[in-house]
């Protein structure tokens, strides 16, 4: 856990699409999305769908959410990571995903249309992933790592500073039906002048 954060407890969280089960395991939470589920808006591929599982709470300007997971899945499209969103329009979904048969670390950023972004982590199989992002002014950004590894910037994507929006673990399964993702941690952090030192959001104080 990083200094300028906070664990936040499973329960403090509100579904968004509540998943086929979502179980505890002493202080992990695992979650089973439903099969066929996924965001995403309209680019290339022409369809819409928002029904992927988001535990969410409030995520205010000036604030952090970080959300880690065991990465223990293998078939294309399961996902997981952290999402923000605003509405079903305007949202930002961040984590790893499998597609070309290897896990693919990035991110999806939606107004109104998806864009994708990957870099592949096969190194990263079977190990725990997490994702921060960070919001402050006008912009998110998105950082992640393994265990014992060092940050790496994933994206840096913008957001109306007067968006009310919301943040937490997310997860889906676009392809298949039984994928479980087991949650090891969520946290929320404000922002500081030392976390700006040591790039959360990538800036100078």
């Amino acid at each position: 856990m990083s200094a300028d954060t906070v664990a936040v407890d499973w329960s403090t969280g509100s579904w968004l699409n509540p998943p086929e089960r979502a179980d505890s395991a002493g202080p992990d939470l695992l979650v089973e999305p439903r099969g066929g589920s996924d965001f995403w808006r309209r680019t290339s591929y022409g369809f819409v769908h928002d029904d992927g599982s988001a535990l969410l709470a409030p995520f205010p300007t000036d604030s952090a959410v970080e959300v880690s997971f065991q990465l223990d899945y293998a078939a294309q499209f399961d996902q997981a990571g952290a999402l923000v969103r605003v509405d079903d329009r305007r949202w930002t979904k961040a984590g790893v995903e499998v597609s070309d048969g290897q896990p693919q670390v990035g991110a999806v950023v939606t107004d109104e249309r998806s864009d994708w972004s990957v870099a592949p982590v096969p190194g990263w199989s079977g190990r725990e992933v997490t994702v921060r992002i960070s919001r402050a002014g006008d912009a998110l950004t998105v950082r992640a790592r393994v265990a014992g590894e060092p940050w790496r910037l994933v994206r840096v994507a913008p957001l109306d500073p007067a968006a009310e929006a919301s943040a937490g673990p997310y997860c889906c399964s676009p392809s298949r039906g039984g994928l479980v993702v087991r949650f090891t941690g969520w946290r929320q952090g404000r922002r500081t002048r030392r976390c700006i030192r040591d790039g959360w959001w990538g800036r100078s104080p």
